[in-house]
Order: C-alpha cells, then sequence, then structure tokens
C-alpha cells in the first residue's frame, strides 16, 4: 500500500496557524485486525483457553480524518472542531487488511464536501 497523504517532511499533519484545516484531511474507512487478550485475573481453565486461541482475531472498521501516517503506523480522529477533538486511534500498518477513501484531500480553493 501507497501511502494515503503527500506530506511534506516538516509538517506531517495538514496545519494552519497550529490548527487542523479539516478540508485539507482525507477522510478513510480502515479495516484491520484487532490483538486480543482473554482470561481473568489468576487461573484460567486449559481446556477453555486452548479453543479460545484458536478463534480468530476480531475485524474491526474505523472511520475517520486521517492526521498521520508514518512508516509503522496511521492515526484516525473521528471529530475535529476549531480547538478540540476526539481521541486519537493509531493503528499499526501490519494490522490493516485494507483502507478506502471516503473523501479525498481538497485543495485551498475548494469547499468541503
Amino acid at each position: 500500500m501507497g501511502p494515503i497523504l503527500r506530506m511534506n517532511r516538516r509538517s506531517k499533519v495538514a496545519r494552519r496557524k497550529n490548527k487542523l484545516k479539516v478540508s485539507e484531511l482525507p477522510i478513510y474507512e480502515v479495516v484491520w485486525i484487532d490483538a486480543e487478550e482473554s482470561g481473568d485475573i489468576g487461573w484460567n481453565d486449559i481446556d477453555d483457553t486452548l479453543k479460545k486461541a484458536k478463534k480468530p482475531c476480531p475485524v474491526m472498521h474505523s472511520v475517520g480524518y486521517v492526521v498521520y501516517r508514518g512508516e509503522d503506523h496511521i492515526s484516525l480522529l473521528s471529530t475535529v472542531g476549531d480547538d478540540e477533538c476526539s481521541t486519537l486511534e493509531k493503528i499499526p500498518l501490519g494490522f490493516i487488511r485494507s483502507e478506502s477513501e471516503l473523501r479525498g484531500v481538497s485543495g485551498p480553493e475548494s469547499p468541503p464536501s
């Protein structure tokens, strides 16, 4: 998979005067495999644990504004305001099954859709 954003190395984030410019952030759906830990505190039944070991890891779907993409992870925000944002979701690239662009980067002259 190629890089999602083509940003210069200095900024790594689409910014204007220390504020995110939402119209310049692509929106992606990322389908990824989540790591999982199973069991209770203390001792666990070995037969139950071995059954769980064979089950596949959960497949997750995340949608958000791509605010960073590096060599090892992608970072998404689901909500962006003038001075506040949602929690940051960081997904290791090795966990990703697929990515779909829902909205590309618009230029400065393009209104947000």
